[in-house]
């Protein structure tokens, strides 16, 4: 079981990361902040995050906040994007320094062929949770009753219009485009992100949204005092999803209370990483990374319930994804 899996919902998000740091490892940390000047360090450093209302962005602009504040950069700024793959398309092309990307986006797009260059990790900066949301007033207690609904499965870009693919495939649902013609039991897939998802399902116009991000997404809570939603339970679809795609999912528990009248479910997680090209310079990623382990107490969203791993201990466990050889060799010096 994952580390938020045995969260209670009530544990302040600060003590969780307080409990990650403790005395006895911060006693061994450099202060290696301190010696950034002005001749060694960027002018700018962009951070790839995505859409309004959810944590990517959130994260995104306190990480460039924080790099600007602690001089890793003259100045940084956080880029509004539609996810995961629109995020490592950015730092591939080198319009953006760092991406926030899922860890199953991240392996799909190292193993394209002839690529020149590839995306390497800094750290897994927190756990996303794959949300399937219902009106509750809908009917619909599982995913199979999804059969010949409208789904919102994510906009073009984000890591949800991978994910959920994935997840109709392991429920062996069939799916069809919007517009492409009836398939009897079919679902009807709508390329919708979170905001446009909402609104589609307030309305009335698709079924279900879905949605990978943390716990609670701000959009979804605020959405929840206009009309009361629900979560399915997605986790009996783990097992299948591991056989066909690897080991980057994750049985996890969204707590009782995340967001208003909803009962705790257990649904989908995937390691959420902090990225940069391979070629990223070294100074630059060993800052970052000393940056998130000092200084993790400002990279934390207002909305989170502390589900977060902004620790020593979870930074390195990134699924599978390489480390910058600077990353990894930070790590290493800060455990002795």
């Amino acid at each position: 079981m994952p580390e938020a899996a045995g969260l209670p919902a009530a544990l302040p998000r600060r003590a969780v990361l307080k409990a990650g740091l403790t005395s006895g490892f911060l006693a061994l940390l450099p202060p290696a902040l301190g010696s950034c000047t002005g001749q060694n360090r960027p002018g700018l450093l962009t951070v790839a995050g995505g859409e309004s209302g959810g944590f990517y962005l959130e994260f995104s602009t306190l990480l460039a906040a924080s790099l600007e504040r602690h001089g890793v950069a003259d100045h940084a700024k956080a880029l509004p994007t539609g996810g995961s793959l629109d995020n490592l398309a950015e730092v591939l092309a080198g319009r953006a320094t760092f991406a926030v990307a899922l860890a199953d986006s991240t392996a799909q797009q190292n193993s394209l062929p002839h690529r020149p260059v590839k995306v390497a990790a800094l750290g897994k900066v927190y756990e996303n949770y794959v949300h399937c949301v219902v009106r509750k007033d809908s009917g619909i207690r599982s995913f199979s009753q999804l059969a010949g609904r409208r789904v919102a499965v994510g906009q073009p870009g984000s890591g949800t219009s991978l994910t959920t693919p994935r997840l109709m495939e392991a429920a062996g649902l069939n799916t069809s485009p919007e517009g492409a013609g009836s398939t009897a039991g079919a679902v009807v897939v709508m390329s919708l992100g979170l905001n446009d998802g909402l609104a589609a399902l307030k309305a009335g116009s698709v079924d279900a949204l879905f949605w990978s991000g943390g716990v609670p997404t701000a959009a979804i809570a605020a959405a929840q005092q206009d009309v009361p939603l629900a979560l399915l339970d997605l986790s009996a679809l783990l097992p299948r999803l591991r056989q066909r795609y690897g080991a980057y999912y994750d049985r996890v528990l969204i707590p009782a209370g995340s967001y208003p009248g909803v009962p705790a479910v257990w649904t989908v997680g995937a390691a959420n990483l902090l990225l940069c090209r391979e070629d990223l310079d070294h100074d630059t990623v060993k800052r970052t990374v000393d940056l998130l382990v000092h200084y993790a107490g400002e990279l934390i969203p207002e909305s989170s319930l502390g589900v977060q791993f902004l620790s020593p201990e979870t930074l390195i466990n990134t699924a599978g994804i390489p480390l910058h050889p600077a990353a990894a060799a930070a790590y290493r010096s800060l455990h002795g």
